[in-house]
């Protein structure tokens, strides 16, 4: 007896409880994996949508000074620029933000194909933005969304970086310097190689340690001078998470912390983030869940508040 396929409704209402199940029993048995250093507190998640075909996929955020301007970059190519509103306890009530603009080449063409994955976003200290990009391994900086990109001289090592697995990670310091990592390293036990961009040229000036399955997909320095590093690891049908801090000078790490590591689900697949100081002296990190353009993901800002650490040097050389 021949049997009628499922309907497409049918498929995926069949998919959606399967997610919720395996999500559910792995998050159970991972109940333990989750940790976090004291004076670090969540805060709260928002889920943000837009009716825009563009919309979703992102992996890098950054926020203004006052916690509430933003731009947010998809990992298709698109910026968006926009403000978050705040309650009276500072929580994320709602986001107003403009439609997903595409940016461009060198030539002025809107970025496609390969050349689009955008990855990691830095703001400059005196304006304009660099992207990271890992389907072609490059930086590139803009003075605006709407203007052509501009060429920023690329490490000889970035040729050779995995596909898919490269510059997601982008941060710059208060000297203007960039700071570029590969989500993988090229062997379980190598560490992280970070490489710096002092406007003239690339060095690595240190490398950072890769453990219990985690891969950068995000960095950002705090108002404290330290290196914020956020990671995530894939494990089953969900993401864990992992933010860590590192206290740089020079060519040298001198401190690293831990600060938080989530459960399986506990949030999406965190890719960016930002860090600032609010408005009660505290460290917040603000981070955004790439959805991949699937339905059964969401695309949602989560923030925590951490204690600065007991060394601040944000003018260290």
């Amino acid at each position: 007896m021949s049997r009628k396929p499922k309907s497409g409704s049918g498929l995926r209402k069949g998919l959606l409880a399967l997610v919720a199940v395996a999500g559910l029993v792995l998050g159970l048995g991972l109940a333990g994996d989750a940790r976090q250093l004291d004076g670090v507190t969540y805060l709260g998640s928002y889920r943000w949508q837009m009716d825009d075909p563009a919309f979703g996929g992102f992996s890098a955020i950054e926020l203004e000074a006052d916690g509430q301007g933003f731009m947010a970059l998809s990992d298709k190519g698109h910026a968006v620029a926009g403000r978050l509103e705040r309650d009276d306890a500072g929580r994320i009530t709602g986001i107003s933000a403009g439609r997903p603009l595409l940016l461009q080449d060198i030539a002025g063409v809107p970025l496609k194909d390969r050349a689009s994955d955008s990855e990691g976003l830095a703001l400059g200290p005196r304006g304009g933005f660099h992207v990271s990009f890992e389907g072609r391994h490059r930086i590139r900086h803009y003075t605006g969304v709407d203007q052509p990109a501009q060429r920023v001289a690329g490490h000889p090592d970035f040729a050779g970086l995995q596909m898919n697995s490269s510059l997601e990670a982008l941060a710059i310091d208060a000297r203007g310097h960039l700071f570029t990592l590969p989500e993988r390293s090229g062997a379980l036990d190598r560490p992280f190689p970070v490489y710096r961009f002092d406007g003239q040229g690339w060095d690595i000036p240190f490398s950072l340690s890769r453990s219990a399955g985690f891969l950068p997909v995000g960095a950002d320095f705090g108002p404290d001078g330290w290196l914020y590093l956020l990671e995530r690891a894939l494990t089953g049908p969900g993401f864990r998470s992992r933010v860590r801090r590192f206290d740089v000078t020079g060519d040298k790490v001198n401190a690293e912390e831990i600060l938080l590591q989530t459960r399986t689900r506990q949030h999406d697949n965190l890719e960016g983030i930002s860090v600032w100081q609010d408005g009660q002296g505290r460290i917040r990190l603000t981070m955004i869940a790439d959805d991949n353009f699937k339905f059964f993901q969401r695309t949602e800002l989560v923030e925590y508040a951490v204690t600065p650490p007991l060394v601040s040097a944000p003018d260290r050389q």
